[in-house]
């Protein structure tokens, strides 16, 4: 029995790798009872940052940690976008310069429930990803990833789909898979005017002077948000990006009928949206 317990440990130290966490169902399948998980918990050998999760002892707990565990060992079909995404890709300067303190999360399915429960400073928030897309954006599984996260080794360029983008995080460059730049301005856009600044996006836009055409129009045309489409061609108009040059709206249904977004601004008559007064229209 004491050989077998020994030979589970060293099986559970080559597949959970230290600083990332898995949840009961992740120990049920790969073997571990409630009664052994209790053992190696009593004995140092695990921890529990919150019920129902484990991790090795060794390494802190980050929300990119996390994240990575979600989208690799538990197989969760997340996408880390919009105001995270682009913090992540260097837009932190026209957003926030002290890091997220909200983790968006993309996905057909909510995360577990025990994410809220960790003990971490950042506050997680889920979006349903198929209320703004007309497709499934998200690559789900280790198959997709094609990525051995034991052995800390693979690929994930196949599989991903035009608004999704993998960038190595952390010392141990682990696959973290977020929203391109792109994809992650319709995900910010659709925070308006609720949950983002205009003056903020305002700022974020004109700085966005390189992005692809071509997957803007493909998600543009997948979009089925029609206030996030008025949006992106007003604030793209304001601030004359080339980019805008090579894509085609009327390709895009931008719909009918008028959008109040913003109780006393300004009416803009070719896209029916009101918009800030300060912000003046587009140029």
């Amino acid at each position: 029995m004491t050989e077998q317990k020994h030979s589970k440990l060293n099986q559970l130290e080559r597949t959970l790798p230290e600083g990332l966490l898995v949840d009961s169902g992740w120990m049920e399948r790969n073997g571990y009872s409630t009664s052994l998980r209790s053992q190696y918990v009593s004995a140092g050998w695990l921890t529990q940052p919150a019920r129902g999760t484990y991790k090795r002892p060794l390494g802190d707990l980050t929300w990119q940690k996390v994240v990575v565990s979600l989208q690799t060992l538990l197989e969760q079909s997340l996408v880390v976008g919009g105001r995270t995404a682009l913090e992540l890709h260097g837009f932190s300067h026209y957003l926030s310069a002290s890091g997220p303190s909200t983790v968006h999360l993309y996905g057909r399915d909510p995360p577990p429930n025990w994410l809220a429960k960790l003990p971490l400073k950042e506050r997680f928030r889920f979006h349903r990803s198929q209320t703004l897309f007309k497709s499934d954006p998200v690559t789900k599984g280790l198959t997709n990833f094609a990525w051995d996260v034991p052995a800390n080794a693979g690929t994930m360029a196949d599989g991903l789909k035009a608004g999704e983008l993998r960038q190595v995080w952390g010392q141990s460059d682990w696959p973290l898979t977020l929203s391109t730049p792109e994809r992650a301005l319709l995900e910010l856009l659709d925070e308006l005017p609720t949950h983002e600044s205009f003056h903020q996006v305002d700022m974020l836009v004109e700085g966005l002077r390189i992005l692809s055409p071509k997957r803007l129009q493909k998600l543009l045309i997948d979009c089925r948000s029609v206030k996030v489409k008025r949006l992106f061609f007003w604030f793209a108009e304001r601030h004359q990006h080339t980019w805008l040059k090579q894509m085609d709206p009327a390709a895009v249904d931008l719909g009918s009928g008028k959008r109040m977004l913003v109780k006393g601004g300004k009416f803009d008559p070719k896209y029916l949206i009101t918009i800030p007064e300060d912000l003046g229209a587009p140029v």
